[in-house]
């Protein structure tokens, strides 16, 4: 049986934002290891992006700002009688203090930024095919140094992102458990609904309808229209998935 495909979708600028920070730390973190092809263009271009969101958008700010806004809706199912309180409190714990290491933090990606090696080496990465030895002979030694000196390397450039990572996992893992996924029927492949605060839509469908959702929206309202993948055909008039409005 062919597993439901999860889409993610954000409904405002931030979570747009947080969500792609967890992808490119997410392909950091699969490539640090140096072991694979390929594996080396894609850290230290994941890393750039990186950089480049953290020059232009105020994270630390918003997203310290977020855990206040999630803790603050934690508290309030203090006074609710079946909830799990130690549970709760853990939770409380330890937001605050993801959002204080992520506060206390040197500002976001400025080792990076500092690290003489990345930066004599970023800017190539922006141009086609930029990577060859003869464009970067630096980046070419350095491929060609022990693998542990660069798995070294790359787990020290990693760390100043830590007080980012940690507040931002705990941020998503909790909005994205905050609601739990509705079955429902799709027809003639357009949805629309109107919502209350929401900052992400999660979305899971077969497959096996081969379609993909084309999504637009904010907080308050959005819409979804399934579109085939191959053009010649259309979409099925009902199409069952499961939908979480976080």
């Amino acid at each position: 049986m062919t597993s439901d495909t999860l889409y993610e979708h954000p409904l405002n600028e931030q979570v747009r934002v947080y969500l792609r920070l967890e992808q490119l730390l997410l392909q950091i973190s699969q490539s640090e290891s140096f072991t694979e092809s390929g594996h080396s263009t894609l850290f230290f271009k994941s890393i750039f992006d990186l950089m480049e969101i953290l020059e232009q958008v105020q994270v630390k700010a918003d997203l310290a700002k977020d855990l206040e806004k999630q803790r603050a809706k934690l508290q309030t199912w203090l006074d609710v009688p079946a909830v799990d309180k130690d549970q709760l409190m853990a939770l409380l714990s330890e937001s605050r203090q993801f959002q204080q290491t992520l506060l206390q933090a040197p500002r976001l990606g400025q080792k990076l930024r500092e690290d003489k090696f990345l930066s004599s080496i970023r800017q190539r990465f922006s141009i086609p095919g930029g990577t060859c030895s003869f464009d970067l002979p630096a980046l070419h030694h350095w491929l060609n140094l022990p693998l542990a000196h660069c798995q070294a390397d790359a787990i020290e450039w990693q760390s100043s992102l830590k007080p980012l990572s940690n507040a931002l996992s705990f941020w998503l893992r909790l909005t994205r458990g905050g609601s739990a996924m509705q079955s429902l029927t799709v027809k003639n492949g357009f949805l629309q609904q109107d919502v209350e605060g929401a900052s992400l839509l999660r979305i899971k469908i077969s497959p096996d309808y081969n379609a993909f959702p084309l999504i637009s929206g904010h907080k308050s309202r959005f819409a979804i229209r399934f579109m085939p993948f191959d053009e010649s055909q259309n979409v099925a008039d009902n199409m069952s998935l499961s939908l979480a409005v976080c």
